[in-house]
């Protein structure tokens, strides 16, 4: 694995020179290509991987980071990857430019509906609802760092991640009614969670364009920041949860999102066996020899 500059590791996950494929739940692969020096940017999605941090980046700036089938693959395997990988502990997604994500290529989408292609719809289940999946349940905490416009699906994305950040120029757009769709990746069931049943349906309803100011007071995002200060509060909070205990964290989400579907007998009972998991953890073990000796914990993740 090739040095990044600073001499951080870097990966590039590639469409080319694949030394290194990497499974995804269809059984496809997502070839790996070595960094030289520093992260080609050619690449639609980006993985650069430093102490513990998973950046993913959508690197489609000209095009606002909208979703292609290749991107989608893409995605779905850089995902998928860092999702299994121990050395992750921490994700982080963002973009390039000036959009955090558009959603879907509408340019393709068109092409698809005039030649009446099935991938226009079998998308959904086989790219969207794998990579929200991937984002929401993945056993480590994820930021989504919102360099601009998040739409559509790029929304949706944002709201699956456990914290989000947002540039103060930028803001949300539940798109699909506005071109006579339902909605997709899991804005159902993320949005009325976040600001309330009938909020969300006026968002999905009445589609407009969400400043970041109105996202904070709705609780769409749990900061805004200037384009300069993303980068440096994402790491920030980023390289403090991968510090942490990573499993102990992975439990929080799960538990989180079964009780909003589940009765609180039921809840309490997954608690005891998130409970019992993490109390038998080598980082439970370490944050109580801290605590005894006075110390602060060295958390390992497992």
């Amino acid at each position: 694995m090739a040095k990044h500059r600073g001499g951080h590791e870097a990966l590039n996950v590639s469409g080319q020179d694949s030394p290194a494929p990497v499974s995804t739940a269809q059984g496809s692969t997502a070839p790996v290509s070595s960094a030289q020096d520093s992260v080609p940017s050619g690449e639609s999605v980006l993985l650069d991987l430093v102490d513990g941090v998973a950046t993913v980046t959508l690197n489609r700036p000209d095009a606002m980071n909208a979703l292609d089938t290749a991107t989608k693959n893409l995605l779905l395997a850089t995902l998928a990857r860092v999702a299994e990988d121990p050395a992750v502990r921490c994700v982080v997604l963002t973009g390039v430019g000036r959009a955090f994500c558009v959603g879907q290529d509408l340019r393709e989408h068109i092409t698809l509906l005039t030649t009446r292609d099935d991938s226009l719809w079998s998308t959904v289940p086989e790219h969207y609802n794998p990579i929200v999946e991937l984002l929401s349940t993945m056993n480590k905490p994820v930021i989504a760092a919102i360099n601009g416009i998040a739409a559509g699906a790029g929304a949706s994305f944002a709201f699956a991640a456990d914290l989000r950040i947002i540039v103060d120029t930028g803001g949300f757009n539940l798109a699909f009614a506005g071109i006579a769709l339902s909605c997709d990746s899991g804005a159902s069931w993320t949005l009325p969670r976040l600001i309330g049943t009938a909020k969300a349906k006026e968002l999905l309803m009445f589609p407009r364009t969400v400043p970041a100011a109105e996202a904070l007071e709705l609780g769409l995002v749990n900061r805004v920041v200037s384009a300069q200060e993303l980068p440096t509060l994402a790491n920030e909070l980023a390289q403090t949860l991968a510090a942490g205990p990573t499993l102990a964290y992975g439990s929080i989400r799960r538990s989180v999102a079964f009780s909003a579907g589940h009765p609180l007998s039921e809840s309490l009972a997954l608690e005891a066996v998130h409970m019992d998991i993490t109390g038998g953890s080598q980082d439970h073990a370490a944050a109580v020899a801290a605590f005894l000796s006075k110390e602060k914990p060295t958390f390992q993740g497992r």
